[in-house]
């Protein structure tokens, strides 16, 4: 099974990412990227302690099952927790109800799946990724992958991969296992072109799917202005500049920096889907119209000519 091809929902602004969405207006947004033709979702159960997963589960239940693919990941265990406060920490404006336990044994993998449906509401998910195991390669490899391989061969999932925001050990899981799809996110766009060096090409080459997440690097290539966000934290200012430099490029061009950012992630031959995140339905239909937007070849040559944009590889 291969992710589908052009524009996926990712569901992580559904828990609460940084600020609270309200139940309407996440179900307004799920509402919308179907309307938009879109039939790829994304979510996790770190995304807002299982809020993003429950509220993408509502959304889609309106919609027949076997028309859209749905991945989710697997990792970060869920324990109840009576800590209280909030889980901002984290990045999720929601209730610390729960905690979550690195667990990538085969035991904690399957109690996660298992929770994952429950939340969802569904009896199965098409993908399921291992959640950014950097610093858990060893039983990751060892347990967490051969774990999926299982789950993968009793049909109770179609595909198996790995989800990370660095390419080197994606590029690890292409070459050394057999994972149907990684999801790579910030690390190919058009301020970070890490992945072409070797996992785009490595994937390629073996036939393996590669979703490129956060193409906006988490808002800096969105909306470059003082105080963007860069992978999640204030961008520094030298990336702050030359991302307005592309913009300025851009609207030379009749384009928006965000079409030029989603066409530059979606062309890479290795690349089958484009997940962008979104909190309500006016941010899915600009999604949708910036995806579908052509971008003059004379803005690539211009990002090149002035080294804004290395040659790809």
């Amino acid at each position: 099974m291969r992710a589908p091809r052009g524009l996926g929902f990712g569901a992580a602004g559904l828990g609460n990412l940084f600020s609270e969405v309200s139940d309407e207006q996440a179900h307004a947004a799920v509402t919308a990227a179907w309307d938009r033709g879109i039939r790829y979702y994304d979510t996790a159960p770190h995304y807002g302690l299982g809020l993003s997963e429950r509220r993408l589960g509502a959304a889609l239940r309106e919609h027949p099952r076997d028309e859209y693919l749905i991945s989710t990941k697997v990792g970060r265990r869920l324990e109840p927790s009576t800590a209280g406060g909030d889980d901002l920490a984290h990045g999720f404006a929601v209730p610390a109800t729960h905690q979550r336990v690195w667990d990538f044994t085969e035991d904690g993998i399957r109690r996660t799946l298992d929770a994952s449906l429950e939340r969802l509401g569904l009896d199965r998910v098409d993908i399921v990724c291992l959640h950014d195991p950097d610093d858990h390669a060893a039983q990751a490899f060892r347990e967490g992958y051969p774990a999926l391989e299982k789950l993968r061969a009793e049909g109770v999932v179609g595909a198996i991969g790995a989800g990370m925001n660095q390419a080197e050990m994606l590029t690890r899981f292409v070459r050394d296992t057999d994972v149907d799809v990684v999801l790579c996110a910030g690390r190919y766009t058009l301020l970070d072109q890490s992945a072409a060096a070797e996992l785009l090409p490595a994937a390629l080459a073996k036939g393996t799917s590669v979703v490129v997440g956060g193409a906006f690097n988490s808002g800096l290539l969105a909306d470059p202005t003082p105080g963007a966000t860069y992978n999640y934290t204030r961008a520094p200012e030298e990336l702050l500049n030359r991302a307005l430099r592309m913009k300025e490029a851009a609207e030379r061009h009749g384009i928006s920096l965000r079409a030029a950012a989603l066409a530059f992630c979606a062309a890479h031959p290795a690349v089958t889907s484009v997940l962008v995140g979104a909190r309500s339905a006016a941010e899915v239909h600009d999604c949708a119209d910036q995806f579908t937007t052509p971008v003059p070849d004379a803005f690539w040559q211009e990002l090149r000519e002035t080294g804004l944009l290395e040659e790809p590889s």
